[in-house]
């Protein structure tokens, strides 16, 4: 079931970036980043966003994150815009459950889908709908065993140069394994960036991960510098930073974090 999720999500990536790049569009570099700092602009992009986290709890654990996260964005009608977004982590952890433990693999994968209208107004816009926890983990230690759901939103405003806004959602637990906990989980992001005209910006991402169940809560603020240039006819976009760590449950905070992510762009 896993290698099934894995193959229908790249099928759908391929074809739309397949479809995407018949076309010869002349997009500014400027332009380019102020879109890459919209979670719902009408841009096909396919980050890979690797985070790594050291010295973790009592066994000084070490852990590294990476994100494949495609951004698809499908045209309903003039007027309305379905923003798809797949995240897939892949994880590699040592000596976080127990001295001398290690685990490799998939975790659940999260698919959240933002309607959002086609054109902002005045530098607004916004974005409403489902999220969705698919239980793909291929470890027990790395995943809930849970499918869930529930609602996502986001608003921000763009502004010379200047993009501020925030991201939140709120999944529960409906269906899986009855001996494993409920998931009851609010995740919230508040984001600002600023983009130069030659696409170099530099952003902060604050990331807030509220577990109901267990009553605690994690916390990243996580500044990098970012810039969008060409590797041959293909844009690409890079991002780094430190990921530091403000909040944590207990005996689980990390002393240093680094966030690194290369994009690839397809413009519409």
């Amino acid at each position: 079931m896993n290698r099934k999720y894995i193959v229908l999500i790249a099928a759908f990536v391929l074809n739309s970036v397949m479809a995407t790049s018949q076309e010869k569009p002349a997009v500014s570099a400027e332009e380019l980043a102020k879109k890459l700092s919209n979670p719902v602009a009408a841009l096909i992009s396919v980050p890979f966003q690797d985070n790594m986290d050291i010295g973790i709890g009592t066994y000084n654990g070490s852990k590294n994150t990476l994100n494949f996260q495609p951004v698809i964005p499908l045209s309903l009608s003039g007027k309305l815009n379905l923003i798809t977004r797949y995240i897939i982590p892949i994880v590699s952890q040592r000596n976080i459950t127990g001295q001398g433990a290690s685990q490799s693999g998939l975790s659940d994968a999260v698919v959240s889908a933002w309607f959002s209208p086609a054109e902002a107004k005045n530098g607004l816009t916004w974005g409403l709908g489902p999220v969705f926890l698919v239980p793909i983990a291929t470890n027990d230690l790395l995943g809930t065993k849970k499918f869930g759901v529930g609602p996502t939103a986001l608003v921000l405003k763009q502004s010379h140069g200047w993009t501020v806004g925030g991201l939140v959602n709120q999944i529960w637990s409906v269906a899986g394994d009855a001996s494993r906990s409920d998931v009851n989980q609010m995740f919230i992001q508040p984001f600002f960036s600023y983009n130069w005209k030659s696409g170099a910006g530099v952003s902060v991402n604050t990331e807030i991960t509220r577990n109901w169940t267990a009553a605690n809560t994690a916390a990243f603020v996580i500044p990098a510098l970012t810039a969008v240039t060409k590797m041959g006819t293909q844009i690409v976009s890079f991002a780094v930073g430190p990921r530091i760590q403000v909040a944590a449950p207990s005996g689980a905070k990390a002393d240093l974090g680094v966030r690194a992510a290369v994009t690839l762009v397809f413009p519409k």
